[in-house]
């Protein structure tokens, strides 16, 4: 048995487990980490039989832990600054603005308001910041759950008509396959289908009207003034949305952004609450609330993606995009099935190995500049995602947050994250076919 299969086969017995969480009763995070130490292993004893040209281990451990760690201090950062703005009264207007008399009325906001958010932030962020004002809104656990579930499909389709909405737009934009203008203007109304069509499907899910909740930071928000509660506001989500700028001017990895508005929100709470006692509980340092932060959706993380690393190294992921090309041809289906695949492992060295499989062709309506390849590349690694937790950096964000357990998501919210996802492509080929 090569080396290559038993790299897989540790990675599918690993999955396996991550999937049977709620089964085996063991943290999603151990198993990710062992999974992942174990593949590595595997790799660095049998590399030397493997036909793997300008491969060494030392600089391919670094190259890809260098790659997730921009994913994971973006991820630090991000929720770093959403909770600090959270906790000084920020997204007041937000939760304002999302209060409904009934159920379905709330999800049908919610899923709007991440698509945009999505779309002008990233998903991950979208998602993080969703999440904890849902917490603000909804106690019921079990609802909280479907709006959890909303927020997971609406920010995936809403980052996917954005150029700054997901890393693997970014990827294609940077590579210059796709343009701002062209993918916003023919891939909106596809990830548009892609939010609306399950949100139709979930709202049966919820019924009746919503307990309006009292929320019991009011006395310790009003321990800072108005006019601080805006600046905070204004740095930490006017910082976000600066990131993409920044990472577009410098060329720096967005994560330096991040830890930069960081930094800037950090000093300035420290300045606003120099005068308070160190024991005052209503002094809301950086340093309280980073005890906030859930290492355990963290380690998951570097996890998954140090492990889905080795396949990209050992050629599996390639492998597989060139067998989809070869057998199958029509690009619908092969994107389509590149999509659903995202699903399963992470959409980024799916993405980078289509990059890498095909060159950009002027003369080809596929493979030109937005020409429908990597349009609906873009589309279908983004939301495609959604079908399963793991599949996105939102769904392992939300999983983490509201502890969703991976079989409870494929039983009751694949299905319906297909549908949006069919008919998103439905809606493209339309548009191709008679629009465009």
């Amino acid at each position: 048995m090569s080396s290559i299969t038993i790299i897989c086969i540790a990675f599918v017995i690993g999955y396996a487990f991550i999937a049977l969480e709620s089964v085996t009763k063991i943290n999603k995070a151990a198993v990710a980490i062992l999974m992942c130490v174990v593949c590595w292993t595997l790799l660095a004893l049998g590399h030397e039989g493997l036909n793997l040209p300008g491969f060494e281990l030392g600089e391919s451990i670094e190259r890809n832990l260098g790659e997730a760690g921009t994913t994971l201090f973006f991820l630090m950062g991000a929720m770093t600054i959403v909770e600090i703005v959270d906790q000084h009264g920020g997204f007041n207007w937000v939760r304002g603005a999302l209060k409904s008399r009934t159920k379905r009325s709330l999800l049908w906001k919610i899923a709007f308001m991440t698509a945009i958010l999505s779309a002008v932030l990233d998903n991950l962020t979208t998602s993080i910041v969703m999440i904890m004002i849902l917490r603000k809104l909804v106690q019921d656990k079990q609802d909280r759950i479907w709006y959890a579930v909303c927020v997971i499909i609406s920010a995936n389709a809403g980052g996917a008509f954005s150029p700054i909405g997901d890393v693997t737009t970014i990827m294609l934009w940077n590579g210059k396959m796709i343009t701002a203008l062209g993918v916003i203007q023919e891939i909106i109304i596809p990830s548009c289908l892609a939010f609306i069509v399950p949100t139709a499907v979930l709202q049966f899910r919820l019924s009746g009207d919503l307990p309006q909740v009292v929320d019991k930071r009011e006395a310790s928000i009003s321990e800072i003034t108005k006019l601080q509660r805006k600046l905070i506001f204004a740095l930490g989500v006017g910082g976000l949305c600066c990131v993409p700028v920044f990472h577009t001017v410098t060329e720096l990895p967005a994560f330096v952004g991040i830890l930069g508005v960081l930094g800037i929100l950090w000093c300035v709470t420290e300045i606003i609450y120099r005068k308070k006692e160190e024991h005052d509980p209503m002094a809301k340092r950086v340093t309280n609330l980073l005890s906030r932060i859930d290492m355990s959706t963290i380690m998951f993380f570097l996890g998954i993606l140090m492990a889905v690393a080795t396949l990209s190294e050992i050629g599996v992921l390639t492998a597989v995009g060139e067998w989809l090309d070869e057998t199958v041809g029509n690009d619908y289906l092969v994107t389509g099935a590149i999509g659903i695949l995202s699903s399963i492992v992470d959409n980024v060295p799916l993405v980078a190995g289509a990059m890498k499989m095909y060159a950009i062709d002027p003369n080809s309506v596929n493979f030109a500049v937005d020409g429908i390849f990597w349009q609906l590349l873009a589309y279908c690694a983004g939301v495609g995602g959604s079908m399963l937790i793991i599949g996105s950096a939102a769904g392992v964000v939300v999983m983490g947050l509201e502890r969703i357990s991976f079989g409870w998501y494929m039983k009751n919210v694949t299905w319906i994250a297909f549908v949006g996802y069919i008919a998103g492509i439905l809606c493209y080929w339309v548009e191709k076919t008679y629009l465009f």
